[in-house]
């Protein structure tokens, strides 16, 4: 059965139309509540949101929604997403929720929900929950509403967490860092996490207003960060992207590294300390045929799935892996985390980078990747890829990269846009190939 609302990261949407309405969450919310109502015990959701003027409505319809089917809540206010998974399995809550569109503009918003265990929903908890919404909710009798609480201290718990994941002995004395948290969900956080630690933090992205998230900072917008390590002789720099999950960096010479270079690293360091399991890393079909090339040259794996941590997260479950992630910063550690973290994953970087002895460029730069290019074609309506004009140039195009690249050609699950990635050890083969689809998918849109 086909998904109405949930896409590959939950439901989201631009606020006020369509899906992303206070009517909508609140509905979300009973139905979700109803979902885990089970046993006798007093029935519990945590809440968290990112700094979106949006999500205090959105928060305060799903609060409502939540205490008419009988759940209590916790209102944790602005904390990571990694932070409501953490809070919803060690309170003994029945679900978490992240109110969040992660690395979009603040007119976005997003419903991310978390099990008991802290992992995302699978797709048959998410299509039941749809399910649910064709239905009118099962409202309690006023004595059994659910209350609510704010609870103060719940980010001081997710700092003290996100410390642990490194020994106690790691400190980061001597470290200049830089760390951009877009005006989102870590602004509080991350930083107070590596200072803690020991390292000189320059602090950028940490004054939210309600509608700077990801507008010129983050992880999807690295003009700033990389202009401030350099002008700040820093060590390294770190950004976040709106909900904190994801993780790029910035070396000491302002050169981006991104998810698929990170991952080579953690998993190489922890190959060496034979604490990897599975005996690779799970990744997306996204990520770079130089991070398959290199895994290999160590005698590891990469197993692709496609596009969305929830993915890349399942088949790590299924094969007993502990590291994975996605080329866009996702970095998923099984041993510490049970969804993307972008500031655990930037601990163990910055660790690296203090045991290593090295510079950040010499350090993070551990593979060469080759040759890729994606680009997004937004259309009005439709299936362009149902097209035969488009099978055909996708056929084409797949005959040309034969034993040379990869192609892969996917809708987007959270707007209207077809995304066109190609690689290969040609640069010029790339782009045209990648143009040639383009040019397909518009005309046929």
């Amino acid at each position: 059965m086909a998904r109405k609302f949930f896409g590959t990261d939950g439901i989201r949407g631009e606020t006020n139309k369509g899906n992303m309405t206070a009517d909508m969450a609140m509905r979300v919310a009973q139905a979700a509540g109803e979902y885990f109502l089970r046993g006798d015990h007093r029935h519990r959701v945590v809440i968290g949101k990112d700094t979106r003027l949006s999500g205090y409505m959105m928060e305060a319809a799903m609060v409502a929604g939540f205490t008419s089917v009988g759940m209590d809540v916790i209102q944790t206010g602005p904390i990571p997403t990694p932070g409501v998974a953490l809070l919803a399995r060690e309170m003994r809550a029945d679900l978490g929720v992240m109110i969040s569109a992660s690395h979009n503009a603040y007119l976005d918003n997003g419903i991310k929900l978390f099990g008991p265990d802290g992992f995302k929903l699978s797709d048959d908890a998410e299509m039941a929950i749809e399910a649910a919404l064709d239905r009118e909710p099962a409202l309690v009798q006023a004595a059994q509403i659910g209350r609510t609480r704010k609870i103060e201290d719940l980010r001081g718990r997710y700092i003290h967490a996100v410390k642990q994941t490194v020994s106690s002995e790691t400190r980061f004395d001597g470290l200049k860092v830089v760390i951009d948290c877009a005006n989102g969900a870590g602004y509080m956080v991350a930083p107070s996490a590596i200072w803690e630690l020991g390292a000189e933090v320059i602090s950028i992205g940490v004054t939210p207003n309600g509608t700077n998230i990801n507008d010129g900072v983050g992880s999807t917008s690295l003009g700033l960060l990389k202009k401030t390590v350099v002008e700040e002789g820093a060590d390294i720099g770190i950004a976040l992207d709106g909900d904190a999950d994801r993780l790029i960096v910035i070396d000491e010479k302002g050169q981006e590294v991104d998810g698929d270079q990170i991952m080579a690293l953690i998993a190489t360091r922890m190959a060496e300390k034979q604490v990897l399991r599975g005996g690779g890393v799970v990744a997306t079909v996204m990520s770079n045929l130089g991070l398959e090339r290199y895994l290999h040259s160590k005698k590891l794996t990469l197993e692709r799935t496609k596009v969305g941590d929830r993915y890349v997260l399942s088949r790590m479950k299924t094969g007993g892996f502990n590291i994975g992630g996605e080329q866009s910063g996702h970095m998923i550690m099984l041993d510490h985390s049970t969804t993307g973290d972008g500031t655990v994953a930037a601990l163990r970087v910055l660790a690296s980078l203090v045991n290593s002895g090295k510079r950040a460029s010499e350090m993070l730069h551990v593979f060469e990747p080759v040759p890729q290019l994606l680009k997004n074609v937004r259309y009005e309506g439709g299936r362009p890829l149902e097209k035969d004009s488009v099978q055909a140039a996708i056929a084409e195009a797949e005959k040309a990269l034969d034993g040379t690249g990869r192609l892969v050609i996917r809708p987007s699950g959270t707007e209207p846009v077809i995304r066109v990635m190609a690689e290969g050890d040609d640069a010029a083969q790339v782009e045209a190939i990648v143009d040639q689809v383009c040019d397909a998918v518009k005309a046929a849109g």
